[in-house]
């Protein structure tokens, strides 16, 4: 294998040796399978690819300093796929063997976890796919889980920088009520052309407005969104933003740092008022936010004066990283050894 240039990966698909995969049938999950193949063997008329049965997750593991290989909060990452079986109507896949399957992946691919030094990590794609043939609407009776691993670095080329944002108002991400709150592909379809228009204006991302009112901040592309104001952790409640597990760990690091915590609808007058902002996912951590334009209404919320990360967002990057990473002790038990 050529030697991976760990310092200069792009947040990207890599081929690695194996994935696995477990498969559902006559009302049981079976045993688990070992592949070096990238590629599925479907039928065509399978329910993934006619009736979006389809849901996926992304968690990291990330190599420390001592070498251990640790994999962050993947309990929670299972329990959110098991809210989105039940949102779907797809077979549930245990805890038990959705760890089981984790850990397994990662131990296969142990090469290709990245230095510590490097601030790169592995990035673990669990897939669960309706398989079983139908061509009237309803659920299959069959199902395969997947995962792969790819190594990869910074979501942002910048790393940890400030970004633009802009929002758009023409698209919706999801309804209020219909599939927002699960992680499933059609709500990343229904971003594509946002996040297009967001990119050729020159922004790092799309902001979307509740689809409903078009008042209140929901998702930033692909992430949650918070604010930082009065010593307060500010994220939008609402029944269509899918509920990230990062966002969920940086409001308990910022209640241990002392920050109130409010999850709440933020109408988008209020994000004139915040000191800091961020939005948050797996892949970036933090992507702290320099300003939000609001083009059809002629207006630019500043968030960044100085274009740089706040303060508040910097002690909750570093801090989540630092446990992530085994720096820190990890108080909350978030975290998974791989031995």
């Amino acid at each position: 294998m050529k030697e991976i240039d760990w310092s200069n990966l792009s947040f990207g698909y890599m081929k690695t040796d194996y994935n696995v995969r477990i498969n559902f049938r006559d009302g049981a999950w079976g045993e688990l399978e070992v592949s070096s193949s990238e590629y599925l063997n479907l039928h065509m008329a399978a329910t993934c690819l006619h009736y979006g049965q389809e849901a996926f997750e992304g968690l990291k593991a990330f190599r420390g300093k001592d070498g251990r290989v640790r994999i962050f909060r993947l309990e929670e990452n299972a329990a959110r796929l098991q809210a989105t079986c039940q949102g779907i109507m797809m077979a549930e896949l245990p805890t038990a063997r959705f760890k089981e399957a984790i850990l397994k992946v990662v131990k296969l691919n142990e090469r290709f976890i990245p230095p510590y030094e490097t601030g790169a990590s592995l990035y673990i794609r669990p897939l669960l796919i309706g398989t079983g043939a139908q061509v009237g609407v309803r659920p299959a009776s069959e199902y395969m889980f997947v995962v792969f691993v790819t190594p990869v670095g910074p979501y942002f080329k910048g790393g940890f920088s400030t970004n633009p944002y802009v929002i758009i108002r023409e698209y919706d991400r999801a309804a209020p009520h219909g599939t927002g709150t699960f992680k499933v592909g059609g709500n990343y379809a229904a971003s594509l052309r946002a996040n297009k228009k967001a990119h050729d204006l020159g922004y790092s991302c799309e902001f979307y407005l509740d689809a409903k009112e078009k008042k209140y901040i929901d998702e930033c592309g692909a992430a949650n969104f918070f604010g930082i104001k009065d010593n307060t952790y500010i994220t939008p409640k609402s029944s269509s933003i899918l509920p990230s597990i990062t966002n969920k760990s940086l409001m308990q690091l910022a209640e241990d740092m002392g920050l109130k915590v409010e999850r709440r609808p933020v109408p988008e007058e209020e994000l004139a008022t915040f000191e800091e902002a961020g939005a948050c996912g797996t892949a970036a951590v933090i992507s702290p936010i320099e300003r939000i334009d609001d083009l059809e209404n002629g207006k630019s919320y500043v968030i960044s004066k100085d274009g740089k990360p706040g303060p508040i967002c910097t002690k909750l990057y570093n801090k989540l990283r630092a446990i992530q990473y085994g720096d820190e002790p990890d108080t909350h038990g978030w975290v998974t050894i791989v031995e």
